[in-house]
């Protein structure tokens, strides 16, 4: 199959990854920008964390500075945030808290991805609706959806497979997709589970931006290759009567 001769549109993009691989909803797109863009809303109120902008970006535009993202102590410090003043000292408390509860080992979070500098701004949309390109894009999938995306990672190989599974907490896919991962998955984390509202059966497939078209490629293949083993097998079943 030849290589298009334009980039395909990420609104293409979106809409093929979310039939391929049967999403309730399209992937979220993630970029960091440097200045706010003109004509996307703003919000002027925090979250109570990161990935609450995750999950409402599944369905809505819209930009957050950095300082909006410090009510999660975690996930500020996942972004690049430098662990200084007064928020210094709650990120400080609030890791202390979870090493006394046993939810992170002494030191842990050292080894935490997280960017080495914080962007200005964060936009978070529906793949396609936002910036033309993004950092990255998170997919929220069913297990069904991650046989097919650990099959594509397979075929593509090299740095694709395998994929890395990243460990709490969820947001920590960004970063580690933008320090040179093309694709990372994630089961979620306590706190992701909670305001994210991800299904006991979802989980969370993140794809570095200029990675998707050629995962968004392969995937139609390793799909439409599926489709046929599955109908032969289908075939067999019903001619066995079991």
């Amino acid at each position: 199959m030849s290589e298009p001769s334009e980039p395909v549109a990420l609104t293409r993009v979106a809409s093929e990854l979310t039939r391929d691989l049967e999403l309730d909803s399209p992937p979220v797109g993630i970029s960091y920008l440097d200045q706010p863009l003109a004509g996307t809303e703003r919000l002027e109120q925090a979250a109570p964390s990161v990935c609450t902008y995750f999950a409402q970006g599944r369905s809505r535009s819209f930009q957050v500075a950095q300082r909006l993202h410090e009510e999660c102590e975690i996930g500020a410090f996942v972004l690049g945030e430098k662990p200084e003043g007064a928020w210094g000292e709650r990120l400080k408390t609030t890791l202390k808290s979870m090493e006394e509860e046993g939810y992170l080992l002494p030191g842990e979070a050292g080894s935490i991805p997280h960017n080495p500098q914080a962007p200005e701004w964060v936009s978070y949309a529906p793949l396609g609706a936002g910036p033309g390109e993004v950092s990255a894009a998170l997919l929220f999938v069913r297990a069904r959806a991650l046989m097919y995306v650990l099959e594509t990672a397979h075929r593509l190989g090299g740095p694709w497979s395998p994929p890395p599974m990243v460990l709490r907490p969820m947001c920590s896919l960004v970063p580690l997709l933008r320090q040179g991962k093309p694709l990372a998955i994630s089961v979620g984390c306590a706190g992701s589970r909670i305001y994210t509202e991800m299904g006991d059966g979802e989980m969370v497939v993140g794809l570095r931006g200029d990675a998707l078209r050629s995962f968004h490629r392969e995937l139609r293949r390793i799909r439409a290759a599926n489709e046929a083993v599955r109908e032969e097998n289908q075939r067999r079943k019903d001619r066995s009567g079991n």
